[in-house]
């Protein structure tokens, strides 16, 4: 357990919720959380929202114009925007703002201190961070990785001394790798993991699992040491199950048969 002071904002929180979760954040004042555009739920009087270009950690700032602008455009290859809000709470005594997460899941707190400074998550993970927290991204750096892994050649990459929140889908688990150790799992559960991990992507084998298996052509390779975040339902597999159901059609539907078939899979 790391005792060096933060430089970091130093904020605390309470989740709440079970499967549409969301994150209260208690400020001191002058302390500031920072979050992606459209992701705050509510906030007590006397916390004030300004949009900020990037993610205003100290990293970011003292690199001038120019690397300022690049830091924030690096961004835009992850998906996200240029800009970031800030929530300050501006008052004497404490305030609280919240965040939601976007869909089915959980949040996983990142105490950034105790994880080594850095960890590297998928593209759309991030919620909400302590101010002083680098949200930028990371280059896969192994070719096969980056067109087969799930995640493609860009991750984010968080970096600091505080909290940041993490949300994915459906149930997550939290393993930690000994030395040597390999975990294979489904590309699009990876949620996070640290630096330490190899992360690599293995070719599934045999023929009748390529055409018929229906579970993709590759894994995730994770070798230890170090920690991995894995969440039970990737928003890709469930998006995709929702076109499914949405489009799929019976023959017989309008029939009497189609009737009692929808009443026995829950469709009526």
């Amino acid at each position: 357990m790391s005792t060096a002071p933060r430089v970091n904002h130093e904020i605390d929180y309470k989740i709440y919720g079970e499967e549409l979760q969301f994150v209260e954040i208690e400020l001191d004042p002058q302390e500031t959380a920072i979050a992606e555009s459209g992701a705050m739920m509510m906030m007590e009087d006397g916390i004030q929202m300004q949009t900020i270009f990037g993610d205003g950690s100290a990293q970011q700032q003292s690199s001038g114009f120019l690397g300022k602008l690049m830091s924030a455009g690096k961004r835009i290859l992850t998906g996200e925007s240029l800009f970031m809000t800030a929530f300050t709470n501006t008052v004497p005594g404490k305030k609280k703002v919240s965040f939601a997460a976007p869909y089915t899941g959980k949040i996983i707190p990142l105490d950034l201190q105790e994880l080594g400074g850095t960890i590297i998550a998928q593209k759309d993970a991030f919620l909400c961070a302590a101010k002083g927290v680098s949200v930028g991204i990371h280059f896969q750096r192994k070719l096969g990785t980056g067109l087969f892994g799930g995640e493609g050649f860009i991750m984010e990459k968080l970096e600091g001394d505080g909290f940041a929140f993490l949300h994915a889908g459906g149930y997550i688990v939290e393993k930690q790798l000994q030395p040597g150790e390999v975990l294979k799992i489904d590309t699009g559960c990876l949620v996070a993991y640290t630096p330490s991990v190899d992360f690599d992507i293995e070719f599934v084998r045999g023929i009748k699992n390529f055409m018929f298996g229906g579970e993709g052509l590759f894994f995730a390779r994770l070798k230890g040491p170090g920690k991995v975040w894995i969440q039970s339902l990737p928003i890709s597999r469930l998006a995709g199950r929702i076109m499914q159901y949405g489009t799929y059609n019976r023959k017989e539907e309008g029939s009497l048969l189609g009737g009692l078939g929808n009443l026995f899979d829950g469709r009526e």
